[in-house]
């Protein structure tokens, strides 16, 4: 049994960087079902289970400190390469399109937590407000929220879960529907989109990746992370707005100012991002428990619903605002998979459409914690869950 810290902290990024790596050089049909980060946090959670480590104030006390000062920094250089500029200059149906995506899905959490809060937990409000995060986002954007609201280990368990059976439904769903696309086009009364990307297109980044870059882009994601947790001290209380949720508005405001500036030309942004994320995953799975997991096939339930609704609202603003299928898919997918598999059903589709799903996947980044933490206002305010 791990007593000792440093022990701790070192098995917490091995379990953060076995399964990407493992992935990255033997790639598997079992990780496009369950992503490294995923099974990550699931051997996080078994070793845990398994009392590999025991919670002493010493491990409690490095734990807190790595989601603390970990977390805002993630949310910065998640954001570093997403250039508004670009995003805007996407032109106004494309937007159009991921409004619509955006809209739905979190209309569809409401309508999700109506019809199901009677055979859902009291604090069921949080797993669904945790996955619209990243449904809107990612999973940057579920752990950012699920902190922000004092969410339990186990609730973390059940976002997780939910995502990934619904997500990999869903884009297996959308991959089928592309041999259909000039059927619903007609249907639509749409031009495909083509040729809808102009020359926008995802910033990137310039040079050669050198180990200083990487300690550069910690060092700066930890500054940031920092000067945004005393600033959060400073703003106005709020009812849904605790220091931490301001933190990481903050980091997020500054990740988007810092992707107009040429340090988003600095290679190694993501690379770090990526690393991070994953320490703050297997982090918080480190202290999970599974004992909420029986309830997980009504949240997979209430996921399903969600989505369903959101189909139903794309079709009916495709058919309404002339969009066509393949702008609506990457849309949608941006919103629920992320910048790493909208691109794949861009190219799908059209070669045209790669720049966008990876714009609109970073701009779901930018918005997906601040829709979390509205979701976590709201859904409480509708009515408590019926357990």
């Amino acid at each position: 049994m791990i007593e000792s810290p440093a022990a701790f902290v070192a098995l917490l990024l091995l379990l953060a960087g076995v399964f990407p790596t493992v992935a990255a050089r033997y790639p598997a049909r079992v990780f496009e079902v369950l992503p490294p980060i995923v099974l990550s946090y699931a051997a996080s959670t078994a070793l845990a289970m398994a009392g590999c480590w025991r919670s002493t104030p010493e491990i409690d006390a490095v734990r807190s400190a790595i989601l603390t000062h970990l977390l805002p920094a993630l949310v910065f250089l998640l954001l570093v390469r997403c250039d508004l500029r670009a995003v805007v200059a996407l032109g106004p149906r494309i937007l159009l399109a991921a409004f619509c995506s955006t809209v739905s899905i979190l209309a569809g959490i409401v309508v999700a937590w109506m019809l199901w809060r009677w055979w859902l937990p009291a604090d069921g409000w949080r797993v669904l407000a945790s996955i619209g995060a990243t449904w809107v986002g990612g999973t940057a954007n579920l752990v950012a929220v699920s902190r922000a609201i004092d969410a339990e280990p186990d609730v973390v368990s059940l976002a997780l879960l939910t995502d990934t059976i619904c997500y990999t439904a869903w884009v297996l769903f959308l991959f089928a529907s592309v041999p259909f696309a000039r059927r619903f086009n007609q249907w639509a009364g749409a031009t495909p989109a083509d040729d809808v990307s102009g020359h926008a297109h995802p910033a990137a980044a310039t040079g050669r990746l050198v180990p200083g870059d990487v300690l550069v882009w910690l060092g700066i994601g930890l500054v940031v992370g920092t000067l945004a947790a005393a600033a959060a001290q400073r703003m106005p209380p709020m009812a849904s707005f605790t220091p931490t949720s301001w933190t990481l508005i903050l980091a997020t405001a500054a990740g988007c100012a810092a992707a107009l500036t040429p340090l988003a030309r600095l290679p190694g942004s993501d690379s770090v991002a990526s690393a991070l994320l994953a320490v703050v995953i297997v982090t918080m799975a480190s202290q999970a428990n599974l004992a909420g997991l029986g309830r997980a096939p009504v949240f997979v339930a209430a996921g399903f619903t969600v989505l369903a609704f959101h189909a139903a609202a794309m079709v009916a603003a495709a058919k309404l605002l002339r969009l066509d299928l393949g702008l609506c898919s990457v849309a949608s997918l941006a919103n629920v998979g992320g910048v790493g598999s909208a691109p794949i059903l861009a190219a799908a589709h059209s070669r045209a459409l790669v720049p966008v799903g990876i714009l609109l996947g970073l701009l779901g980044y930018v918005i997906g914690t601040a829709a979390g933490l509205g979701l976590a206002a709201l859904l409480p305010a509708l009515g408590s869950g019926g357990q």
